[in-house]
């Protein structure tokens, strides 16, 4: 195994357990909650596993990091590249974007959670190479830039710190290298406001009570968006962030009010997926583009392509200063 034996395992803390390294150490409870949440999210192979949320998944991430120009993969991870996917989860979203690629790199899966397993299966079921360590992103076995590029989808605002890891994983790259991450982005003040009551609402209880609690918000979701009324806001209202033009009713309730998300052609299972993604875990950090600019700045990053929605900042960003 390539990453064991660069590794030195057992002399760095590490265990080989069924092909996958395992990391021993503290993190906070916060973390730990984040961990068990995703570790439990990734379990319901029913609500990600459809044709539906496969297609969508692809094009969503081809769309925020690649712009329709399929050549910036061999750009992103070269040959030979030895390659971090930060937050792996169960390795759909590399797989959805650069699987034409595993084969001409050195790619290391890692994640804070057990989906690390069902990772490791992913890849062998669909015939691509990969290594994977289960591992706290905040404190990994490397005490040298090792890696040509650095892929974190949707994860680093589920660690105690979206700035200290961005800093702390860009130590890892080589120069030149590449990190390609998405974050969230900060909404408006009521849509904020609602978003952390639920969160406060679901803490105390189990994940699996989680999962049912907000499938009457899912349903909600679901019928607004099966209306299709369209809406027309006269004016900006600034101090709301809400946009004057018309918008649908279900995407002004969701973007200014409460996350209940939609998409036709997915079953309830798949939407209350994405809801509890967006809920249960404690460690969910939203940002503005200014500060995603002033941090990679400050990690010696040189942002190459950012793609700003509402949803969130898809950056690729290249290494250029230790």
């Amino acid at each position: 195994m390539y990453w064991y034996d660069l590794l030195s395992a057992d002399e760095n803390g590490l265990f080989l357990v069924d092909g996958i390294l395992r990391q021993k150490g503290i993190i906070s409870r916060a973390q730990e909650q984040t961990r068990d949440t995703f570790g439990f999210k990734w379990s319901r192979k029913d609500s990600y596993e459809g044709a539906a949320s496969i297609e969508r998944l692809s094009q969503w991430l081809a769309s925020r990091y690649l712009g329709g120009d399929s050549a910036l993969l061999s750009k992103y991870f070269p040959d030979g590249a030895r390659v971090m996917d930060a937050g792996c989860g169960v390795g759909l979203s590399f797989l959805s974007l650069a699987a034409q690629r595993l084969d001409k790199i050195r790619y290391l899966g890692v994640d804070i959670s057990a989906a690390v397993e069902l990772a490791r299966d992913n890849f062998l079921k669909a015939g691509h190479p990969g290594e994977f360590m289960q591992a706290n992103l905040g404190s990994l076995p490397f005490s040298e830039p090792v890696f040509e590029a650095i892929f974190s989808e949707g994860v680093l605002h589920h660690t105690d710190s979206t700035e200290k890891s961005l800093k702390y994983l860009s130590r890892l790259l080589t120069p030149g290298g590449y990190f390609l991450f998405y974050v969230y982005r900060k909404k408006g003040p009521v849509r904020e406001f609602c978003d952390d009551h639920v969160r406060a609402h679901l803490k105390p209880m189990s994940d699996s009570q989680a999962w049912e609690a907000l499938k009457p918000l899912s349903k909600l979701g679901q019928a607004l968006g099966e209306m299709k009324v369209e809406i027309n806001v006269p004016e900006d209202i600034d101090f709301l962030g809400i946009k004057a033009g018309p918008i649908d009713l279900q995407r002004f309730f969701y973007w200014h009010f409460c996350k209940a998300y939609h998409y036709e052609n997915y079953d309830l299972e798949s939407i209350n997926h994405i809801n509890f993604d967006w809920y249960r875990p404690l460690n969910c950090h939203r940002h503005t583009e200014q500060e995603i600019r002033r941090w990679c700045e400050e990690a010696g990053l040189d942002i190459e392509r950012i793609d700003s929605q509402e949803s969130g900042f898809t950056v690729a960003a290249r290494k250029i200063s230790a």
